[in-house]
């Protein structure tokens, strides 16, 4: 059984910094305490002047297998999280077929299984035309994280639309249900709109506009209004406007709210300004907005009213992504520099390091029920990562571990690094470079 001790690390869990040593035996957290001692055979790592955090939980990526592995895989991009510090994550629906039964979810499970390097769960994607399977779905709420809705931004099978449906989907639920809350016909209306102004002259500067504040939070508040009449576990992804906070409280203690909220690290960095430089590069659904939505989210990120960050990652090939506006998939891969992005803003003074564990690590784990992760804690799996905040981490194609191979922060240096990050107390990643000798395991949930 491999062991690892490390000495006089600052760890970074529940809402305290404190010096301390570290010891994991195989899966767990053996011990949490100054100056421990063990006999041989043990690994020690120096953590002298660095942070020991809980490894990240990122409740929402897309790693694009099956389907468009031409895009991503996996393998690579569980990789990559794992260099970035993101030892769990819960992955979506629209790949190919998409995820609406339980038979196609369970083919994601299994290759996962053969190539995760990190911990992983997968949504079930809803349907028009799939309510048997929300009944199956609840049979297994301590298997599978939840239930993905796309209430617009999607076509085929996963853009649930039909009021009636949506309305028996919340009704009998029993999982978390997590949405994509933009209003896909009011989407469409705006297109029309913006097509007949520019035509072929529309950039992606334009999309904000046509994914603009009124299109979120009609979304977004419909689906709160279904969530408190049928006493329904919500949790809303990716939210992007000022208009939207007022739906959220902090006056509840997370483990007690019904309705919980998640904010993207892309939306907590970019805004509309940025659209010249980088284009369809950040192209993403819903938009990036104006500065002044920025402000709003991070004041509600602060005050309690969201709950976790996340980084929706969602590689598209560079090809694809220098197409016109129109043709140009939307999203950006993200998983690797989500946690150092964050870092980067406790550097500058806008977040504190105990707030960044529990947005990215305690707060999924309640929120998602995760058994046993999230938390640094004796007897829990040994998921953690390690940061050294006097080194840099250079942005560069030579570093990059996305399949797609490109970046919103190519030439970009992060003032902070990841030096180690453990996968259910695996050493996965350590100075560079990786161990692939065990994959990571199956989330499961205390419910």
């Amino acid at each position: 059984m491999q062991r690892y001790l490390i000495k006089d690390i600052l760890l970074v869990n529940e809402g305290k910094i404190i010096p301390t040593d570290v010891l994991i035996e195989g899966e767990r957290f053996e011990k949490i305490a100054p100056h421990i001692q063990v006999k041989n055979p043990v690994t020690e790592i120096n953590g002298a002047g660095k942070y020991m955090l809980p490894g990240v939980i990122d409740d929402q990526v897309h790693f694009r297998e099956p389907g468009y592995t031409h895009k991503a895989t996996i393998y690579t991009e569980s990789r990559a999280a794992v260099a970035g510090g993101v030892t769990s994550y819960m992955e979506m629906p629209n790949t190919y077929p998409p995820a609406v039964t339980l038979e196609l979810l369970q083919q994601k499970y299994e290759i996962a299984a053969r190539h995760s390097l990190a911990n992983y769960s997968f949504y079930l994607g809803a349907a028009n035309h799939h309510l048997e399977e929300i009944v199956r779905l609840n049979a297994h709420r301590q298997e599978i994280c939840g239930l993905k809705i796309f209430m617009g931004s999607s076509t085929g099978e996963l853009l649930v639309d039909d009021i009636p449906t949506l309305e028996q989907i919340f009704a009998s639920c029993e999982l978390p249900i997590a949405t994509h809350c933009e209003d896909e016909s009011l989407i469409r209306q705006r297109l029309q709109m913006a097509k007949t102004q520019k035509g072929e002259a529309l950039t992606a500067a334009d999309h904000p506009w046509i994914r603009n504040e009124e299109v979120c939070l009609r979304s977004s508040s419909f689906a709160v209004s279904l969530a408190k009449r049928y006493g329904t576990r919500l949790h809303i992804l990716h939210l992007t406007t000022a208009e939207e906070m007022q739906l959220f409280t902090a006056d509840i203690p997370l483990a007690e709210k019904q309705i919980t909220a998640e904010v993207c690290v892309h939306h907590l960095h970019f805004t509309a300004d940025a659209y010249p430089r980088l284009g369809n590069l950040i192209k993403c659904n819903p938009a990036i907005k104006a500065a002044h939505h920025r402000d709003a989210l991070w004041q509600a990120l602060l005050e309690g009213r969201i709950d976790v960050i996340a980084t929706d990652h969602a590689p598209h090939t560079w090809e694809e992504k220098q197409q016109p506006y129109l043709q140009a998939p939307a999203g950006l891969p993200l998983v690797q520099h989500g946690l150092l992005l964050m870092l980067e803003y406790y550097q500058q003074g806008t977040i504190s390091l105990e707030k960044i564990v529990e947005k990215m690590c305690h707060h999924p784990a309640i929120c998602f029920q995760v058994r046993e992760r999230g938390f640094v804690r004796e007897g829990y799996f040994a998921d953690a990562v390690i940061v050294d905040m006097k080194t840099s981490t250079p942005v560069n194609k030579d570093q990059l571990l996305y399949k797609c191979k490109w970046s919103p922060f190519e030439s970009h240096v992060f003032p902070a690094s990841i030096t180690h990050t453990f996968v259910s107390g695996h050493l996965a990643y350590a100075d560079g470079k990786f161990n692939e000798t065990r994959m990571g395991q199956r989330l499961l949930f205390n419910r």
